[in-house]
């Protein structure tokens, strides 16, 4: 069984409810209806409930799929926020959260919040920026988190990791350079995310062009510094570092570079870049050389799912992140 055979199944066991803020788009509203219809998630369709079903009935579609949340009615828009401002750290005045709910966006992350939905799906109306904006205003971060970043799965054939194909790679989209304590943050939050999804036991390698202290120099002691920080916050979890790629992910190559114990070396199934320019060329060679699938960008360090797709994503790509994203709210539960 693939991986993505292994989600889709994990998601089809328990279909979450997804929120799509910008459900009048043509090609969200056929990737939310098409991945409702085929069990996998229960979509919802937060909008202006009169220009929703006339576009549903206009494209053919099944109405009984979708949940439909119209944002002018005010009963249950009211219920939402009373539940919201309840909570033990809101975030927005009562007044407030409700101007912000006039936009489908903030809407859905508000039902989100209080638990009406599992998964807010966006990115084709509304820019990263937007999205993470939203994200961080109505969900917030988890705990001990202090940046959102992202987390990439690679399906590399002919490599013998851990788990077989599969490696788990971050941050190659989202955080630009960071510090040692954002580091720290999304090693831990990668560590969260590839257990929700995948059931794996984290085996997280923070990389470098060193290992163990074989070089030196301050780009060096920003990965050795996250490694510090994060074992200190998440003792739970197996991050270790610094390590070079190869030792990360090569049991015959730790061997050699890596004189004492470790879970990691040699096992990883989770690398964290040093910065974006170093995690968007990784991610580039392993797909043209390595001839990879990657799947993601998955965004991570909210205190719940959010998704934030390809402006420029095709149906069959929207469908994949709106499964990998309720599979991943489906772990999240358990």
């Amino acid at each position: 069984m693939s991986v993505l055979d292994q989600i889709y199944a994990k998601a089809k066991e328990d279909p979450r409810r997804v929120a799509f803020p910008e459900a009048m788009n043509e090609k969200m509203m056929q990737a939310a209806f098409e991945t409702g219809q085929e069990g996998y998630i229960i979509p919802v369709l937060v909008g202006n409930e009169n220009e929703l079903k006339a576009a549903i009935a206009e494209r053919g579609y099944d109405e009984s799929v979708f949940v439909i949340v119209d944002i002018h009615e005010e009963t249950y828009k009211q219920s939402v926020i009373e539940k919201y401002v309840a909570l033990p750290e809101t975030r927005l005045k009562e007044k407030a959260l409700s101007r912000r709910m006039e936009d489908p966006l903030y809407y859905a992350m508000a039902m989100q919040a209080v638990g009406e939905a599992d998964v807010t799906f966006a990115g084709i109306d509304n820019t990263t920026g937007d999205v993470l904006l939203a994200g961080q205003m109505i969900i917030g971060l988890k705990e001990g988190i202090s940046t959102i970043s992202s987390i990439g799965l690679c399906d590399i054939p002919g490599f013998e990791g851990s788990e077989g194909t599969l490696l788990a790679v971050g941050d190659s989209a989202v955080c630009t350079n960071p510090n040692a304590e954002q580091l720290a943050s999304i090693a831990i939050s990668a560590c969260d995310t590839v257990s929700a999804l995948l059931d794996w036991e984290p085996r997280c390698a923070m990389v470098s062009y060193s290992t163990l202290g074989s070089g030196k120099g301050e780009l060096i002691d920003k990965v050795t510094e996250a490694v510090k920080i994060a074992n200190e916050q998440r003792p739970d979890l197996a991050i270790d570092g610094e390590f070079q790629f190869d030792a990360a992910i090569s049991p015959a190559v730790a061997a050699k570079k890596v004189k004492r114990e470790s879970r990691v070396a040699g096992r990883a199934n989770v690398v964290i870049w040093p910065d974006l320019n170093v995690g968007n060329v990784g991610v580039k060679l392993i797909q043209q050389f390595g001839h990879a699938d990657a799947y993601g960008p998955m965004l991570q360090g909210f205190n719940k799912v959010v998704c934030d797709c390809s402006r420029g994503a095709p149906v069959s790509e929207i469908k994949g992140n709106i499964v990998i994203s309720a599979a991943r709210a489906a772990g999240s539960r358990q």
